[in-house]
């Protein structure tokens, strides 16, 4: 059935609520969160594509990108039990510097697994899970990666190898962040955790500063995109909030004028099916080059879309009956979606589908071992796929026939996140602190 678009007054409560978010600041920190709710309109979004996972405490995923990229699996999905475990076999405390000055020192190096990827030995404890990556545009070789229990790698050499990146304002002997999303746009780079923290640097990374959240921001941030000029960012949480900043996050405008929860409660007649009265958050997030974003419920059952401009997001019926593990955007405009047991679904359309059931299935032989993210290289043909127990796919057709990647079969763990900054470099993101480089074919 066709979704209804109904679209009522918003809850006057939201905008006193956004209202009442205001800044503060002191000589350590500013607080940044909107002063009042807005929506914005006509804001340059000259950025790159970006996408990112939102994660649950029990959840497992990550993000990805590309020419158009993607977001990672849903805390549902299959391979996302293994995550659990791992996390509440290894679940830590706040690491406090002593505790990482006692970690294994020295840079790590890698290790050729396949013909196409080489796997990086960081200096980790078991258990950590790898959420996000980012390089500085004008340092190519220098770089960025994020995962849980206050891990923040640094490299220099186009991440062949990796050390501890000290920043003692992201550390907290009494709070364990998980860091969600980092991005960069010339020197200018953000990082955003959960809980709630938000990191800034205007010298590419050499030093960082942080920005304070109010506590009462509608849920945890999960994706931050630098865009435009200097001091420019959206920061997205998982409760469907997004906030535009233009001045380094001195001050904050609300892109939409409701939760996605308000929206769903609001709208009980939308005709999408487990939308009423819902409580959950999204469980994947992605963002494409004009600014449009794809965010997937909690529960795999339906995703909603926004575009600048709009005031509310807008709820859509999932394609298939099986539950969707993971969704995003293809560089043509286009939407995939990765469901339940291995199964993969393009839109017949370069750009949002007018009707629910307007997908194509694809073959990829994936053996129903789940399927948690996608991405393309710049290129636009190449595309890449990363699942559980260390399966890899590849296409060179933009997705028409998929070959494995055999040689990552011996992968022991799950790889939630593949991205692509160059078609030379490309990096899969996994739990246990596994990093794998792209070292092209051989």
């Amino acid at each position: 059935a066709r979704v209804a678009r109904t679209r009522r007054p918003y809850l006057p409560s939201f905008r006193r609520e956004m209202a009442s978010i205001v800044n503060a600041s002191s000589a350590a920190s500013r607080v940044a969160a909107p002063s009042k709710a807005t929506a914005a309109s006509n804001m340059a979004r000259a950025s790159t594509f970006h996408g990112l996972r939102v994660h649950k405490a029990s959840s497992v995923k990550a993000s990805a990108r590309s020419g158009a990229q993607v977001v990672k699996a849903s805390a549902d999905s299959d391979a996302a039990t293994f995550g659990r475990r791992d996390i509440a076999k290894g679940a830590l405390a706040g690491l406090s510097a002593a505790a990482i000055a006692a970690m294994p020192a020295g840079p790590a190096k890698a290790e050729e697994v396949s013909k196409f990827w080489e796997i990086v030995d960081l200096p980790l404890e078991p258990g950590v899970i790898l959420l996000d990556i980012a390089f500085v545009p004008d340092d190519p070789k220098h770089g960025f990666l994020l995962g849980t229990r206050q891990t923040i790698l640094e490299t220099f050499d186009g991440g062949k190898t990796w050390d501890f990146k000290s920043i003692p304002a992201a550390f907290d002997e009494d709070v364990n962040y998980r860091f969600n999303s980092v991005s960069f746009n010339g020197k200018e780079g953000w990082i955003v955790g959960k809980p709630a923290i938000l990191l800034h640097t205007t010298d590419g990374g050499d030093t960082w500063e942080r920005v304070g959240l109010s506590p009462r921001l509608p849920g945890a941030p999960v994706l931050i995109t630098a865009t435009g000029r200097a001091g420019q960012a959206e920061m997205v949480t998982d409760e469907g909030a997004i906030y535009l900043t233009t001045d380094a996050a001195r001050n904050w405008k609300a892109a939409v004028e409701e939760t996605i929860s308000a929206t769903l409660n609001r709208t009980v007649s939308s005709g999408v099916q487990g939308a009423s009265y819902y409580t959950g958050t999204l469980s994947t997030i992605a963002r494409n080059n004009d600014g449009d974003y794809i965010g997937l419920s909690s529960r795999g059952n339906f995703y909603m879309t926004w575009s600048p401009g709009q005031a509310y997001w807008q709820p859509h019926n999932r394609s298939s009956g099986r539950r969707v593990q993971s969704m995003g955007w293809r560089p043509d405009g286009g939407i995939w979606e990765l469901t339940r047991g291995g199964g993969i679904f393009f839109s017949n359309t370069d750009g949002l589908p007018e009707e629910d059931d307007d997908f194509s299935e694809g073959k990829i032989g994936s053996r129903g071992f789940g399927l948690l993210d996608l991405t393309a290289k710049p290129n636009g043909k190449q595309f890449w796929i990363v699942g559980g127990s260390g399966s890899v796919f590849y296409s060179n057709d933009a997705g028409k026939s998929w070959k494995r990647d055999r040689g990552t079969d011996n992968v022991a763990g799950n790889l939630y996140n593949v991205k692509f900054s160059s078609d030379d470099t490309g990096f899969i993101l996994g739990n246990d602190g596994i990093l794998l480089r792209y070292v092209g074919p051989k």
